[in-house]
């Protein structure tokens, strides 16, 4: 569904993602882990067109979304919920899902998927009125996703989506990732809560300095002595 194949990133003259290659099979969940800045969100942000990269390619569902735009990529079926949320802090609930639609025409499909987000997330239907700025971190993080998936992904990249959560709120995130697989939609995930994102994952990447250092499945990954001495606490 999705080929990274040996791009190379970089912020001026910082060389931040150096040759890396990576697949999101279809209706997996692919978990991308690392220490704080090995180069995790710079990857996601070169996938969905928010950078772009000095070498390499990158192909979703064979096309090449190189150097593409942004909104063109969301077009496309890939959406990103970017680190820290970003909710549009001033405007409410609803109002921030109806901007996850923004590209869409079809009324009728964007009511339904609407009431499929509420369905989801049942706190954003009691706080649908409410200014988006007011919600807690965990129900930010919930409208957030709610707002991507009103897009209809058929890739959706998470950055980071337990950050600053109690651990509570992290294992309900987690919970809804999973729901959000079975459902159909393909999941990249950025994570550093690296127990967690392995243990959900089929396919997972370790990221060290811009540079993919090790890959096997989640499984493998989670009982590898390599990363349960590096990020498991092992």
């Amino acid at each position: 569904m999705l080929t990274v194949d040996n791009i190379d990133v970089y912020y001026g003259a910082i060389h931040a993602i150096k040759g890396i290659s990576l697949s999101v099979n279809q209706g997996d969940i692919t978990t991308l882990i690392g220490s704080n800045g090995a180069g995790k969100s710079t990857t996601l942000h070169t996938i969905s067109g928010l950078l772009k990269p000095k070498n390499g390619k990158i192909i979703f569902e064979d096309r090449d979304i190189t150097g593409l735009a942004a909104h063109k990529i969301v077009g496309m079926g890939l959406v990103q919920v970017p680190e820290g949320r970003h909710v549009f802090a001033n405007m409410t609930v609803a109002e921030n899902l109806e901007m996850g639609a923004y590209l869409r025409k079809d009324k009728e499909g964007v009511n339904k998927d609407r009431a499929a987000v509420f369905t989801r997330f049942p706190r954003l239907l009691e706080r649908k009125d409410q200014v988006a700025g007011t919600l807690s971190g965990g129900e930010q993080q919930m409208l957030a996703m709610g707002r991507a998936l009103m897009s209809r992904p058929r890739l959706l990249l998470l950055d980071e989506p337990s950050m600053g959560l109690a651990p509570l709120l992290v294992q309900e995130i987690f919970n809804i990732i999973k729901e959000i697989n079975a459902s159909g939609t393909t999941v990249l995930l950025v994570e550093q809560n690296a127990k967690m994102a392995l243990s959900i994952a089929d396919k997972a990447y370790v990221l060290e300095t811009g540079r993919i250092s090790l890959e096997g499945t989640g499984k493998e990954l989670l009982h590898s002595e390599a990363v349960q001495k590096a990020y498991l606490g092992g």
